[in-house]
């Protein structure tokens, strides 16, 4: 159980990660990587609200949305799924954004509109469903959404670092601005493809 739940974790963080690997969660992955203070704080309040969501989705899913009849077959209203989740995950941000804005304002100005736009972002959703669609325990989703986050968290801070490189360098006029960025995030994504072996080595796929 324990080297199943680790699998999980660093396969989430290194094998696929949400943001380098699925490519979700771009829009902050771009716009808050400049500095390494702010990467670090978006990066923290995603996985807290990632696993927060998931802690709240998973037993909602299968013991309200989609529960087990005594016939052994779901009573399905799976369907409403996107709906319910999107609705958890605002209530859980906007918790969130009400405690930064007392307790850290600091970060709370730093990351700005992209604070809120955590409710919209699809890293956050796309874990609390594919844990459902994977057929993860609760104990698993949650692993699953820390190792996701600490994913997402190791991705901005690779990025924030590349960036500042980028921003020293002397790019053609061409691939000035976004070009060169988006470039950049390839070049981090594709450095990514080599720990696939490794991990399937270790924990054994």
């Amino acid at each position: 159980m324990a080297l199943k739940l680790a699998s999980i974790f660093f396969t989430m963080i290194l094998v696929d990660n949400y943001v380098l690997q699925k490519f979700l969660g771009i829009c902050p992955f771009l716009g808050v990587s400049k500095k390494l203070d702010s990467a670090v704080g978006m990066s923290l309040a995603v996985t807290f609200v990632m696993v927060m969501a998931t802690a709240a989705t998973w037993p909602i899913y299968k013991f309200i949305l989609s529960p087990e009849g005594s016939e052994g077959t779901p009573r399905d209203m799976a369907y409403l799924q996107t709906i319910v989740f999107i609705l958890i995950i605002a209530i859980l941000v906007q918790l969130l954004e009400n405690i930064l804005k007392k307790y850290i304002p600091a970060l709370y100005k730093s990351l700005g509109v992209y604070l809120p736009l955590i409710t919209t972002n699809c890293t956050i959703l796309g874990v609390t469903i594919l844990n459902l669609d994977n057929g993860y325990s609760f104990i698993e989703s949650i692993v699953c959404s820390a190792g996701a986050g600490i994913g997402f968290l190791v991705a901005m801070v690779l990025f924030s670092g590349v960036r500042r490189r980028v921003e020293e360098a002397n790019p053609p006029k061409c691939f000035e601005g976004l070009p060169i960025t988006l470039v950049a995030a390839a070049m981090t994504s594709l450095s990514f493809m080599g720990f696939g072996g490794i991990v399937e080595a270790i924990f054994g796929g």
